[in-house]
């Protein structure tokens, strides 16, 4: 199927201005290739520790070059409800790898921080630099040359951004994502924020909060909302690095323990020693790339993506930039209405038809490349699928039929999507440049021009609430946020407050340099501002009372004063030492000293 012309221009776009560093990262794949089975290089001695505690059927396979050898990495820490569930699997993937006739070893473990446990909190502080920490310590584990091919368990936010960038890095290796899926529907997302809004109000304590929180974040698996976790998972389907399918089925079923025994047979099987040899490096990209954008703003994705997605691409050699996403945005409607876009969670959007009827109305719209490489064998098409168990505990596949989901609420048909753009939205102006999520946000609050109220810390503002001060309309600037300034945390202490004024029928919008992810909701918000404060960037020069203009339907922002004033105005600095140590920040510094800009990633490796 042909894309659609505006998308196939995009493309080409992205295509001419990466060719000199996707020709550089595609040649050094080839080299790496090449060199052939890799622990073939390895001496006598290396060989011997890297098999050491193998079985000696498992040392005298490893001791040739006809059975492959599968690294796992793994995100696994029994904290995380998300990733808890990959205790099992390394087990789970050896059984299955020798069922295949291969072996495999788990190569290293990642960190895996949850920013729902440090929301608010200095260890926040640390989660967007832990990205690119889990891509280089994926590097330590795959750097002993042992593998043929790596598959991957993780989940949320940081987590599989950082580990798309090590398997891309390692691009001569095949590759697949193994997710570990959502847990079981709770208590409502939308009741959750109801009983957040009444706490930030003092009109229900600590004990129903904790209870209420209790209910929503209950058992094993990824939080059902749709923020950058389960983003992450949407994208790694996009992208063709799952199997068909896989992306939301629930931990600890059958269905689950299939996928995964399936997915690591799938891995061995498109190594350099059969006949589907499909190095990750080759298999994604541009095109690839392109099709993730575009999954995300067909399901209203998280804000995090504009900047996760550059790094990602810029990891294979491919230069995304935020005017793509811009003009991608334009293009594609969308397509699902998942919390906090709609009502659903994401257990009520797969069982509406889930990926696979995404996938298939995409591609009616001809929205997707469906002639993109994956790790299935096959082009987009095989993803318009419904996924199932056989009776002998394999999985099935059958196409998704033609007509509306099981919920027209929660997911749309390609003809009657529920807005004819996507969730996202590019700003820019006199105040920088910026990212706005929009399809959770009512049409009439998409322009808000108020004074602007300066904070320099989100307590700041959660302090003025608390005291009465912000019974009015004003636009938040909370600044001295971004990558440079403290690691660039998300601001979802923000989000009750700011939500409470809005329901009091006040105009309120929130401008920052800092995050606020893909549970941005129904304040609008511009976050990721670029140039950042502590860069001199434009939004250390508003002042307070400043007329400021946040316009996400023609994508602008802007502070409504003289042009030559403003810009001769000396930017604000702030004093940020209270950053520099506690919870590990100390062993951070050089991550706020060499970090790019959101725009470009957000990233330490430039």
């Amino acid at each position: 199927m042909t894309a659609d012309p505006r998308i196939a221009q995009i493309t080409a776009r992205i295509v001419e201005r990466s060719k000199p560093a996707r020709d550089a990262y595609l040649q050094r794949v080839s080299d790496a290739i090449s060199q052939g089975v890799h622990r073939s290089v390895l001496s006598c001695g290396n060989l011997a520790h890297g098999f050491a505690v193998c079985s000696p059927a498992e040392k005298e396979e490893l001791s040739g070059d006809s059975v492959p050898n599968l690294g796992i990495i793994t995100a696994y820490n029994d904290m995380l409800s998300a990733h808890q569930p990959f205790e099992t699997f390394p087990a789970m993937i050896r059984e299955a790898a020798r069922e295949a006739g291969g072996v495999a070893q788990v190569a290293g473990g990642v960190p895996a921080m949850c920013d729902g446990v440090t929301q608010g909190q200095p260890g926040m502080e640390l989660s967007l630099f832990s990205r690119d920490l889990i891509a280089m310590s994926a590097a330590v584990g795959l750097s002993h040359n042992m593998f043929d091919a790596a598959v991957y368990l993780g989940v949320c936010d940081k987590i599989v951004p950082g580990l798309t960038m090590a398997a891309l890095t390692f691009g001569h290796l095949p590759t697949v994502f193994i997710p570990a899926g959502p847990m079981t529907t709770g208590q409502s997302n939308d009741e959750k924020s109801h009983i957040r809004q009444l706490y930030a109000e003092g009109k229900v304590g600590r004990k129903e909060l904790l209870e209420s929180e209790s209910k929503s974040y209950h058992g094993p698996g990824t939080c059902t909302f749709y923020g950058t976790a389960n983003s992450n998972q949407m994208l790694m389907e996009m992208m063709g690095l799952h199997m068909p399918g896989a992306s939301f089925i629930n931990p600890n079923t059958p269905l689950r323990d299939a996928l995964t025994k399936e997915a690591t047979k799938r891995a061995l099987a498109i190594t350099v020693n059969g006949n589907e040899f499909t190095p990750v490096g080759q298999m994604i990209d541009e095109r690839s790339i392109v099709n993730a954008v575009v999954g995300l703003h067909a399901t209203g994705g998280s804000t995090n993506h504009t900047m996760h997605l550059v790094a990602m691409a810029r990891a294979a050699g491919i230069k995304l930039t935020w005017q793509d996403i811009s003009e991608l945005s334009d293009i594609v409607p969308l397509m699902a209405r998942v919390y906090p876009n709609g009502q659903a969670d994401v257990n009520h959007f797969h069982a509406a038809g889930g990926m696979g009827f995404l996938i298939k109305q995409l591609l009616k719209l001809g929205l997707l490349h469906d002639d993109v490489r994956t790790v299935y064998g096959e082009g987009m098409e095989a993803y318009a699928i419904d996924v199932k168990l056989n009776e002998d505990g394999t999985v099935r596949r059958e196409p998704v039929e033609d007509g509306d989901s099981a919920d027209p609420k929660v997911l749309a048909r390609f003809d009657k999507p529920f807005q004819p753009t996507g969730g996202l939205k590019m700003l820019s102006g006199n105040l920088g440049k910026g990212v706005i999520k929009i399809s959770a946000v009512k049409p009439e609050r998409r322009l808000i021009e108020a004074p602007a109220l300066i904070f320099h810390d989100q307590q700041e503002l959660q302090d003025a609430f608390k005291a009465g001060k912000l019974d009015r309309d004003f636009i938040a600037i909370v600044r001295f946020q971004g990558p440079k300034s403290n690691g660039m945390p998300e601001l979802h202490r923000l989000t009750p407050p700011l939500g409470v004024l809005q329901d009091r029928g006040y105009k309120v919008a929130l401008v920052t340099d800092g995050r606020m992810s893909g549970a941005s909701g129904k304040v609008p918000a511009a976050i990721h501002v670029t140039p950042e404060a502590k860069d001199g960037g434009p939004i250390a020069k508003v002042r307070e009372g400043d007329i400021v203009r946040l316009d996400s339907e023609n994508g602008t922002l802007e502070v409504i004063t003289d042009t030559a004033e403003f810009e001769a105005r000396e930017p604000v600095k702030a004093d940020l030492s209270h950053n520099d140590y506690g919870m590990g920040r100390e062993l951070f510094a050089p991550f706020r000293h060499h970090v790019g800009t959101a725009d470009e990633g957000a990233s330490v490796f430039g």
